[in-house]
């Protein structure tokens, strides 16, 4: 049983952050995350094109600048790069491979006891403390929804977590199922590739002649592609 002070569930950028206010007033903490890595979302999930859709002065992390030479809107490899340095600045040492599992607030003792799960070490590891911060993400589980005649549908189906790039999709005919901000960079990522790239919206929207970069979406296609997003 490990007793800490305040425990930290996820080490993407608002856990990173925490991290970093905590050590500014010297409280101690420990920081778990599932996968093995920072910010595993941006690493592994994003499309590569991905850039923060608002000016990078409304996306620093706390106490800490981009340098002065980054552009006005931060792209994936820069943010992650980021990330690593801030890390490194603040000494943050996430434990990863570390699942939770369950977390129980006992009243009377007025602390939390959290089960997680060491998967590098195949072990049980116990944590009590006296606050605990949630930071596993928004959009950290992916969903594709039942859709009649999905399952014989012809062509790919993927998550739009998947989505990388639209190199392979060039020639493919690709139906994008929304215009969120990730929707629309995906769909102009796809058309820049010389895929034949359609959009369908649910409900009524307003478009002007802007340029969208961000990131949460959900996305079909048709005879030849199909690709999700949708989170829980």
């Amino acid at each position: 049983m490990e007793n800490v002070v305040v425990l930290i569930v996820g080490a993407g950028p608002a856990g990173l952050a925490t991290a970093a206010c905590l050590s500014k007033f010297s409280i101690p903490y420990v920081i778990v995350e599932r996968e093995d890595c920072s910010a595993s979302l941006w690493r592994n999930r994003a499309y590569d094109r991905l850039k923060l859709h608002l000016a990078k002065e409304f996306c620093e992390l706390p106490h800490m600048s981009y340098p002065v030479d980054a552009p006005t809107y931060i792209p994936k490899n820069i943010f992650v790069k980021y990330l690593d340095d801030y890390i490194d600045r603040f000494n943050i040492q996430p434990k990863y491979l570390t699942n939770v599992e369950s977390s129980t607030y006992d009243n009377d003792k007025k602390c939390w006891s959290i089960v997680a799960h060491d998967m590098a070490k195949c072990t049980i590891v116990k944590f009590t403390t006296k606050f605990l911060v949630v930071a596993s993400g928004e959009n950290s589980a992916q969903n594709i929804p039942m859709i009649l005649g999905l399952q014989s549908f012809p062509g790919d189906v993927i998550h739009s977590s998947s989505y990388k790039s639209g190199k392979s999709y060039s020639g493919k005919n690709v139906l994008v199922v929304g215009s969120g901000n990730s929707g629309m960079e995906i769909a102009y990522d796809l058309a820049t590739h010389g895929a034949n790239t359609s959009i369908l919206i649910r409900s009524p929207v307003c478009t002007c002649s802007i340029y969208f970069i961000g990131y949460n979406f959900y996305i079909v296609t048709t005879r030849s592609i199909a690709i999700f997003q949708c989170y829980y």
